[in-house]
């Protein structure tokens, strides 16, 4: 066994090239990686380095094939390398990677995310969903006049200072820092409470009454594994938010046309007064946005005194590869699909779990899922960090070693996409029982 593994029941499973590739960019990259979560932290030893994908699959510098259930971390809903979407992006680079200067198709990508969000008139486009949920809070401060957010515990909406926090010792508290370099000035309008609590919500709004300019979460948490909204939440939500003239923001850059064409505020019912898109939106192309009603998004800059710019939102290529994207799934509506392969992908692994006698729980909506290793729902991120992370690191790897790429974090929501078959679910079913029982020795 090499160093780049934890001990397994497949001694032979070996990433002697990726350990290569692993120390030669730790010398020039921090943590050898460009993302934390890429570094395998949080399940140990060192990642397997990608040489290429196709479909459902992923291909290692090793040799090794994985059946991926990260999909570039949610946009490759189509599966990996689409021709479609190839096509669309190698015609677009024909013409110019970058111009700087308004394009047509990107009139075309923002009519079709009008005409597919219940929430949005209009919309801006940016390079990263850190970007979208970014300008999404400084619009709601700009339009409101206030300055608190609260957001929830164990969502994540990217690397901005002020949402980058931790909670106190209560249960609604303002938040405190949870990294160098980001001060407690950043951080003093960030009011923090459970989700799925919307009593704490309420007793926020009752100790700010005239502060709060938005609550922002994302509808179906997928930062803290898949945690859906209990029934009834997000309704109290969008009622209290509007009843105290506070703005509700949707960070629907994971959710985004993944749950439903629509996002889960199509799949729900609930219309929220700004939304965060990215990761389909971009087609695997980096790429996000921010929309609302036009009354809000006509207070941005050049239109309005809010401002926010990018040298690069709405790339050519990034605006090709999603509107190719975006029309297959309209035009396709692979939903129904993606709800069959993702039920029977759920019902095995808790089946696997279960016979293997380990405390567990799937939680899914639509081709988002996670198998926590915890007894019982899991309802917020209290609930998740109760999870046994030991155990989920031992379960990844041995899957990894049977051909099977999860989230490498117990906290990540897996992903089923329109190019995984009957036979790739069955597989990982299978894949799943043996690595449980390798487990339980």
């Amino acid at each position: 066994m090499t160093a780049t593994t934890p001990a397994l029941s497949r001694p032979d499973f070996r990433l002697t090239r990726s350990h290569e590739a692993f120390s030669r960019a730790n010398r020039v990259i921090p943590g050898g990686v460009n993302s934390p979560a890429r570094a395998f932290g949080a399940v140990g030893g060192e990642p397997p380095f990608i040489q290429s994908a196709h479909g459902a699959y992923l291909h290692d510098i090793d040799g090794h094939t994985y059946i991926d259930y990260i999909g570039s971390w949610g946009p490759m809903i189509l599966g990996h390398a689409a021709s479609p979407v190839n096509r669309a992006v190698a015609d677009a680079l024909a013409q110019g990677s970058s111009f700087g200067a308004p394009t047509v198709r990107e009139i075309e990508i923002a009519e079709a995310v009008v005409a597919a969000v219940p929430s949005i008139d209009k919309v801006r486009f940016v390079s990263s969903g850190t970007e979208a949920t970014m300008s999404a809070v400084r619009v709601a401060r700009g339009v409101t006049g206030r300055s608190k957010i609260v957001k929830m515990a164990g969502h994540y909406h990217g690397h901005v200072d002020a949402l980058l926090v931790q909670a106190g010792s209560a249960a609604t508290t303002l938040g405190t820092p949870n990294s160098p370099g980001v001060t407690e000035g950043a951080t003093r309008d960030t009011i923090l409470c459970p989700f799925n609590d919307a009593g704490a919500v309420a007793e926020v709004f009752r100790r700010f009454p005239d502060d709060v300019a938005a609550v922002l979460l994302e509808p179906i948490a997928g930062n803290m594994g898949l945690v859906p909204p209990e029934p009834g939440y997000l309704e109290t939500l969008r009622e209290t938010t509007a009843k105290h003239g506070a703005l509700l923001i949707f960070d629907e850059v994971m959710t985004g046309f993944r749950v439903a064409f629509g996002g889960a505020q199509a799949l729900y019912g609930i219309t929220p007064d700004l939304t965060a898109l990215g990761k389909v939106i971009g087609g695997g192309l980096p790429a996000a946005a921010y929309g609302s009603s036009t009354a809000v998004m006509d207070r941005i800059s050049p239109a309005g005194p809010i401002f926010q710019a990018g040298t690069l939102s709405g790339n050519p290529l990034a605006m090709a590869a999603g509107l190719a994207t975006l029309r297959i799934l309209r035009d396709e509506a692979p939903y129904e699909h993606l709800e069959s392969l993702s039920a029977r992908l759920a019902e095995g692994l808790d089946r696997a779990a279960s016979e293997a006698g380990i405390p567990h729980v799937v939680q899914r909506v639509g081709s988002m899922l996670t198998l926590f290793f915890h007894d019982g729902p899991v309802r917020n991120h209290g609930d998740a960090l109760r999870s046994d992370t030991r155990l989920f690191g031992r379960f990844f790897w041995e899957m990894l070693a049977r051909g099977v790429y999860l989230p490498c974090s117990q906290f990540e929501a897996a992903f089923v996409s329109v190019a995984h078959t009957v036979d790739d679910i069955d597989r990982t079913i299978e894949a799943a029982h043996e690595s449980l029982r390798a487990i339980r020795g």
